[in-house]
């Protein structure tokens, strides 16, 4: 198997942990602060939901501007998309 090769495999799979890390631990983390907020003000379960869902929604969002960013990316590099004088000998 070719270096290069092998380097972008193993980039993918680190970038394929960190981002599923970040969907697990962001909406944890917001709704512990939620939870903090809601025992101090004696609200229970107002900002736990209320944190919670922002995380979602904001690792949701971060997930499809990523996406959509390396589809752009993709397309911008496609094999339809380069120069005719790119590809003469």
């Amino acid at each position: 198997m070719d270096l290069r090769v092998r380097q972008d495999l193993n980039n993918g799979f680190g970038n394929a942990m960190s981002r599923a890390f970040e969907l697990a631990a962001t909406p944890a983390v917001f709704g512990g602060l939620g939870y903090l907020v809601d025992r101090w003000l004696g609200l229970v379960p107002l900002f736990t939901l209320l944190l919670f869902f922002f995380g979602v929604a904001g690792t949701g969002y971060m997930t499809w501007f990523r996406y959509d960013q390396e589809m752009w990316k993709q397309e911008a590099d496609a094999v339809w998309n380069r120069d005719r004088k790119e590809s003469a000998p």
